[in-house]
């Protein structure tokens, strides 16, 4: 993507510029799955594929997000996650999702005792909530970056990165090559 800002490693490049094209189809969307591979075994072991992609033989070494069908309606995220099994030419994966999150000092007001829906409301309600996109993305080595986009601030050089921004969603990711 064009107006993806440099960075320092293939796979933080790599979650930007999902997060800007995930930013491009807008909010309120459901969870996106990307595979990552190596863009240089890409062009030497299906040219076809690599050029449909846009990729060419003068593109820098990185990864190269291929988006995957849509998630199954009404299937949990975690379980979802367990049934996937990844080929080996994928290096690593992505996930976008979009959250509710709360800023830190929020827990000392949740409701004690509160059902899983209690606090899902709780949270939708709260006045200091954020809405997020959540980019996050692994390697099977165990690399992990994630791009977390707020809604109230919703321009790229505003995206947070860093690999233990959410950690959860990363480890789940990182299962999936378990």
């Amino acid at each position: 993507m064009p107006n993806t800002p440099p960075a320092a490693t293939p796979l933080t490049r790599a979650a930007l510029e999902i997060d800007e094209y995930a930013s491009t189809l807008g909010w309120d969307l459901p969870a996106r799955l990307f595979a990552l591979v190596d863009s240089a075994k890409l062009r030497k072991t299906d040219p076809a594929v690599a050029k449909k992609l846009g990729l060419t033989d003068d593109d820098e070494p990185g990864l190269t997000p291929i988006e995957q069908d849509e998630l199954p309606a009404g299937m949990e995220l975690d379980k979802f996650l367990g049934t996937i099994a990844w080929p080996d030419m994928v290096a690593g994966c992505a996930l976008v999702v979009e959250r509710l999150m709360l800023p830190p000092g929020a827990e000392q007001t949740r409701p004690k005792n509160a059902t899983e829906a209690q606090l899902a409301e709780w949270v939708a309600n709260h006045p200091a909530r954020e809405e997020v996109r959540i980019t996050a993305a692994v390697l099977r080595d165990g690399r992990k970056e994630t791009a977390l986009r707020l809604r109230s601030k919703d321009v790229a050089r505003e995206v947070l990165t860093g690999p233990d921004l959410v950690p959860g969603l990363t480890d789940a990711l990182l299962a999936t090559f378990a």
